[in-house]
């Protein structure tokens, strides 16, 4: 298989699955604030203000044991320069949740400029809370002289704070591992009222402009050189070419000589370019610039609008991004068949892209319900798509093993996620009153499904019993026992003895519904009956009519 999804901490999965010099482009979006941990938010099904909070791991940006590690870690690495950076970092900023983060980030980056290609390109999306910071561990890592852009894109609109400017911005940070790295030039059509001021004249090649043929500043050579009359020196500009006319020359067959008066008289002769008469003399010569051409990329992105609440793209993940803007950035930075990596992959949207446009792909997460819903994103979009998961149980074997290794938390974070669950007490620690987890449905999306994960082997009709009693207690439409172990006959009656559940328009279905972990595993969310399901963490992707598909991968 070409492409692969791993479960588990990116930097230890970096370090033991990804070999140096494999990887074309990466995009990594690293949350951050300082109010929260590295969380998964989703709003209450009925649209109020409040949020159920999913947390990944609690302290991952606090100053810890773990925090100390990372920038031991990265004094030891070899890098000098990013290093004394982070040390003076740490002098400045004391141990804290920033100078954890970057400690974290520092040991992160430091691997992912390993796994770059000589010829590849990095961009670290961010927001004005730690960009500048990050900024600089970028400069000590990548190397000052290997910083390419600061690209701003517009995500959101307006605000009407009166106490400052509006914050509408996210930035992205560009960098290349070396100055020999992939730029395809990338544009983005006109909009109809630019083309109409604009773009006024046709001929057999289409709709076209005049441009000035000359940039400002002199240069040396050719390109100073006077030509049909007119000194570009006189005006302190030079000759410019344009890229897109030696184009349009060669697909017609035309051949182009060296040399820029050369390539200027060819020009002329085919057509490219006029010389207008001024007063007093010759004007500066005119190039035809045609509408097919477009407008480059430019590095402040603001016709690319944020996801709002009714995007057909939106999948409930409060930071996804939308999928034209990695496609923006997977198009300038890497060719079909180039593997894109990210190991911060949330929703999927870099993997999406990446899939859409015939790109290899390595994504990472660190928490079973983004695995759980990359998965589900993939295959909504691209039916026959191929990846391999990493990191979590492929079979009912490895699930057994999973949850006989003690890890009963990370085995019930990933069984919820097979039928698109979330963790009943959003992952917050305490008592779960019986309700591990939670689905919704119905037509409006707000009635409740209970759902209870067992994993141990000894279970039991009273366990049946209890769930009813939650169903009661908590007035859920649905209840799901979801257990790992062959339930028996009595729980099987027991449970049917709870009767139906009906949603008024919809055909009924069993009240209390006994699923094992191996029926999930195949059916996924379709092993819980439901009806009219509204999950708004999961959200079916709007399947995608003509991905384009590359070869393996060599990890």
């Amino acid at each position: 298989m070409s492409n692969h999804l791993f479960y588990g901490d990116n930097l230890t999965v970096l370090r033991d699955s990804v070999a140096s010099e494999s990887v074309d482009l990466i995009y990594l979006d690293p949350p951050f604030n300082s109010n929260a941990g590295y969380n998964v938010l989703f709003k209450a099904p009925d649209g109020s203000g409040s949020a159920a909070q999913i947390e990944a791991f609690d302290d991952t940006w606090h100053w810890n044991d773990s925090a100390e590690s990372a920038f031991s870690d990265v004094l030891r690495s070899g890098n000098g320069a990013a290093a004394e950076m982070l040390r003076a970092m740490r002098g400045f900023l004391g141990e804290n949740d920033m100078m954890a983060y970057l400690a974290m980030m520092a040991a992160r980056l430091i691997e992912l400029h390993r796994v770059l290609k000589p010829t590849g390109s990095l961009y670290l999306h961010c927001d004005p809370t730690a960009s500048h910071y990050l900024k600089i561990l970028l400069d000590a890592v990548f190397g000052k002289e290997n910083f390419r852009n600061e690209v701003i894109w517009k995500r959101t609109h307006s605000h009407g704070s009166a106490k400052k400017w509006g914050d509408v911005h996210d930035t992205i940070h560009f960098y290349s591992k070396s100055n020999n790295y992939l730029w395809n030039k990338v544009t983005h059509k006109h909009s109809d009222k630019y083309i109409g001021s604009k773009y006024t004249q046709t001929d057999k090649r289409g709709r076209y402009r005049w441009v000035v043929l000359t940039g400002s500043g002199p240069r040396n050579g050719e390109s100073g050189t006077p030509w049909r009359g007119y000194d570009p020196t006189a005006s302190n500009r030079h000759w410019t070419i344009p890229s897109s006319a030696i184009s349009i020359l060669m697909d017609e067959g035309i051949e182009i000589p060296e040399g820029t008066i050369n390539r200027l008289d060819t020009l002329y002769e085919n057509g490219f370019v006029r010389i207008p008469d001024r007063l007093g003399g010759k004007g500066a010569p005119e190039f035809k610039l045609y509408l097919r051409d477009g407008q480059p990329i430019q590095d402040i992105i603001v016709d690319i609008p944020p996801l709002n609440s009714q995007a057909q793209e939106r999948l409930g993940y409060p930071t996804q991004k939308p999928v034209a803007l990695l496609e923006r950035i997977l198009n300038a930075s890497s060719n079909p068949g180039d593997v894109v990596l990210d190991p911060f992959c949330g929703c999927g949207t870099t993997v999406h892209a990446a899939e859409k446009l015939g790109r290899q792909w390595i994504g990472i997460d660190v928490t079973h319900l983004a695995i759980g819903l990359i998965e589900k994103r993939l295959r909504d979009a691209f039916p026959t798509v191929q990846f391999t998961t990493h990191g979590v149980p492929q079979d009912i074997h490895a699930a057994r093993d999973l949850a006989a290794r003690g890890k009963y938390h990370e085995f019930e974070k990933w069984a919820l996620s097979l039928i698109a669950a979330q963790p009943g007490n959003f992952g917050k620690k305490g008592a779960d009153r019986g309700l591990d987890g939670r689905l919704y449905f119905g037509a409006k999306g707000t009635t409740l499904g209970i759902v209870s994960v067992k994993a141990g082997e000894n279970v039991g009709v009273s366990m049946i019993r209890d769930l009813k009693g939650v169903i009661e207690r908590d007035r859920a439409g649905v209840g799901v026992f979801l257990t790992l172990t062959e339930p028996t006959k009595p729980m099987v009656s027991e449970a049917a003895s709870a009767g139906l559940y009906e949603e008024p328009g919809f055909a009924p279905v069993p009240r209390l519904q006994i699923v094992t972990v191996e029926q999930a595993m195949q059916l996924r969310e379709r092993a819980v009956q439901l009806p009219a399901r509204r999950d708004d963490a999961f959200k079916r992707a709007a399947r995608e009519d003509t991905p384009h598909r590359q070869g393996a991968l060599d990890l």
